[in-house]
């Protein structure tokens, strides 16, 4: 079950959605898995922490955050990962790890790679480890207004 707050956020922003549930699912790789969605279009949320802000970064589910490119796309002087223990207090109403990469709702600027740009939906976490929501691109960048960039590494990629 979707909380009440992402629920009410998607329904008074009149975007098209559809909800599933999952078996539980602790990583974005394996609730792509169990979702039976290309990973490439589960987009795990990255919680960042620019200039002393959170941002999120929203990626496909088997890449990693190029922390550098991220930073200079987000126009700050310092970005970091953010630590679990920052996280509870910024998304109360979710699971540790499952926010979903709704901006706007908790404030904060959400930062996409292009990879995802290339897809008609998106799937991402709804908040628990046993819900996702699906919906169309195009209904996520009117919703978040994210900037879209070049900032995920692919899995056996180092970056020099």
């Amino acid at each position: 079950m979707i909380s009440a707050a992402i629920n009410e956020f998607l329904k008074s922003h009149r975007v098209a959605f559809t909800t599933m549930a999952h078996r539980t699912a602790f990583t974005a790789q394996e609730g792509a898995a169990v979702t039976h969605v290309p990973g490439r279009e589960w987009a795990k949320t990255v919680v960042c922490i620019a200039d002393g802000q959170p941002v999120l970064a929203v990626l496909p589910a088997h890449f990693s955050v190029d922390v550098e490119r991220l930073r200079a796309l987000a126009g700050a002087a310092a970005l970091r990962l953010a630590h679990e223990s920052e996280l509870s207090p910024l998304y109360p109403d979710c699971e540790l790890g499952a926010m979903p990469p709704l901006g706007p709702l908790y404030g904060q600027r959400v930062f996409v790679d292009k990879t995802i740009a290339h897809d008609p939906e998106i799937v991402f976490n709804a908040g628990t480890h046993t819900d996702a929501i699906r919906m169309g691109f195009d209904d996520f960048v009117k919703l978040v207004n994210p900037v879209i960039g070049e900032f995920g590494i692919k899995p056996g990629l180092h970056v020099h």
